[in-house]
């Protein structure tokens, strides 16, 4: 092995063994600790927990009545199963506290997708808190009324002391209905006031309703770097994606008509079915407020709401973030709510300004595995396919680039004589590409065509949710949408690798290096030689590091890339070798030609 060669391997990985060694010593990761579903057996047995640090407690004016109300029974649970979802509920505040997706397995539990995670005795899923949104939900046990097999009811009457006698001011009711074969329920909120009742207003609003604290399945945003927690509004007319760091709050004061928090592959959106009655501003929070584990929650404000009785209904969509599913809230006849013209697609994660160019490559790769039934053939297939059609223009940007290393010398006695005329020596330098027959823009447009292919298929391959599960190649590749394995440790390996041992990313390394060596063309000094082994051995040590966890489809895609532009870099390598020297020499009349 070359001198530069081996220096360029080994400063390569003394830098990443010292960053990743710098991070894991003053950025350790920190401890999941498994979340508790079960509620306690008995409102006695029950632990409060503290308010969060940015959580207030309940209106002064209602603590009589809420926070030190007698209990009226034990805390008991119910559940309400479809052929969705199965769903657990709790009379203390008639909330959820257990939302499982039963046609979605969770691999690392070995039950479904669990939606209400993260669950504690403070903050509970579809929890109702009289006032603004970081008012601590109400906690008091409910009247449960199971009306029937996919409906439950539950409700509470809230009084007030007057004159020294204490008097019914109004009833909270929350009504959860369910049907089969669909991921929303409806939930209507019904406030019931007595005669003296005025109505609710706690600066500017009644009550807040939240989403569930986490979404499923477990989050480890130090491990799962490929996926993510987006908070999301729709206005109608504009979609708004807002991410978050870890421990932080965020206010967002634009009007909505639906709006909620998603994961990598799964979604919680709630749509009021009038979305004039919610105050503009949504609440997304991603507070550290149990089991050293991070919120990504989404809270909403109902404006204030007068004497009487009103009820407000909403539609909540708990299910996958899947285009199949999503599409079919567009119209009335395609969901047993009736429900149309909702845009819920725009929640799923595209490309943005490239989005058409995922639809189309999404199409392809469905009408693929329709014939193959294997979506990491499919993969397979798709990316061959486009890498010999966008072969043309790739061949295309390898020649002109061949062409302008062998004028090289021209260009340098060009840019020494006109050193001083930087006028001048452009106008000779596009005399001399004329010359040659090289157009500087025909080649930039090939590679930014290409890049844009590439941007499409990274987003498709990184978030198509038909990947999640689907078996490529028994016991070495069982889910396109999480990295390989071949063996499992019983500890974790360094830099936040987890305890999975994996061979696509060597794999990708691999063919990384031997078609950036294929690729080289050389440099003249030492100091660009040993840039270039640096760029060959380094780069894809860093890309390992990067891609070590990295989902098995998203790698299987970069692999067969680099396989074929490999193949393909030999057949251009050929061709330029066989191409006759440029040659630009003086005529007797003093004109430059070839």
């Amino acid at each position: 092995m070359e001198k530069n060669t081996l220096w360029a391997i080994i400063l390569s990985t003394v830098v990443l063994v010292v960053f990743f060694g710098i991070q894991t010593k003053f950025m350790p990761k920190q401890t999941e600790q498994p979340v508790p579903t079960q509620i306690a057996e008995s409102a006695e047995d029950a632990t409060i927990e503290q308010p969060a640090e940015n959580q207030a407690a309940t209106p002064a004016e209602m603590l009589p009545f809420l926070q030190d109300a007698p209990e009226s029974g034990s805390e008991q649970t119910f559940t309400i199963t479809t052929d969705k979802v199965k769903v657990t509920f709790s009379n203390r505040g008639g909330d959820v506290i257990g939302y499982e997706l039963l046609e979605h397995l969770d691999t690392d539990t070995g039950k479904g997708v669990e939606m209400a995670d993260n669950i504690s005795a403070s903050n509970r899923a579809f929890a109702v808190s009289l006032g603004g949104p970081n008012v601590l939900p109400i906690s008091t046990i409910f009247s449960a009324h199971q009306i029937d097999d996919y409906t439950i009811g539950f409700s509470y009457t809230v009084e007030k002391m007057v004159d020294g006698v204490l008097q019914k001011d109004f009833t909270i009711a929350k009504k959860y209905s369910f049907k089969p074969g669909d991921y929303t329920f409806r939930l209507d909120i019904t406030i019931d006031g007595e005669p003296a009742f005025a109505g609710l207003n706690f600066d500017g609003v009644s009550y807040s309703l939240r989403t569930s604290p986490q979404v499923g399945p477990h989050y480890n945003r130090k491990v799962d770097r490929y996926d993510v927690r987006q908070f999301m509004s729709y206005s109608g007319e504009k979609y708004k994606k807002i991410l978050l760091g870890e421990n932080q709050q965020k206010t967002f004061d634009k009007h909505w008509v639906w709006a909620g928090i998603a994961g990598k592959y799964f979604e919680i959106l709630v749509i009021p079915e009038d979305s004039a009655k919610m105050s503009a501003s949504a609440e997304y929070s991603t507070l550290i407020e149990h089991n050293n584990y991070a919120n990504a929650q989404a809270r909403f404000s109902r404006l204030p709401v007068g004497a009487g009785q009103t009820t407000d209904t909403y539609y909540v969509y708990v299910g996958p973030r899947s285009e199949k599913e999503l599409a079919k809230y567009g119209t009335a006849e395609h969901n047993v709510w009736g429900l149309s013209g909702l845009k819920l697609g725009e929640s799923l994660d595209t490309s943005g300004f490239f989005s058409w160019l995922e639809v189309i490559l999404k199409f392809l790769l469905e009408q693929i595995y329709r014939v193959v039934r294997n979506w990491g053939v499919a993969i397979i297939v798709l990316t061959a396919l486009l890498k010999f059609a966008m072969f043309p223009l790739t061949k295309k940007t390898a020649l002109g680039t061949a062409k302008m290393q062998r004028i090289q010398p021209q260009m340098q006695a060009l840019q020494t004589k006109y050193k001083d005329n930087p006028q001048k020596m452009q106008q000779e330098t596009m005399k001399l590409y004329k010359e040659i027959g090289y157009n500087p823009m025909a080649g930039c447009l090939p590679m930014l065509f290409t890049f844009v292919i590439l941007y499409a298929m990274y987003r498709l391959f990184n978030n198509y949710f038909e990947f999640r599960g689907a078996m490529f190649i028994p016991g070495w590749i069982p889910d396109l949408s999480k990295g390989d394995s071949v063996a499992t440790l019983s500890f974790n390996l360094p830099f936040n690798f987890g305890n999975q041992v994996r061979l696509l990313p060597i794999i990708y390394v691999v063919s990384q290096i031997l078609f950036s060596k294929i690729t080289q063309n050389g440099g003249t000094a030492s100091t660009n030689q040993t840039q270039m082994k640096m760029m060959m051995y380094g780069m894809p040590l860093i890309f390992f590091f990067i891609f070590y966890n990295a989902p098995a489809g998203l790698l299987i895609y970069w692999i067969v890339s680099n396989v074929i532009q490999l193949a393909q870099q030999l057949v251009i390598n050929h061709t330029i070798r066989n191409r006759q020297p440029i040659v630009v020499a003086k005529t007797k009349n003093g004109k430059k030609q070839k």
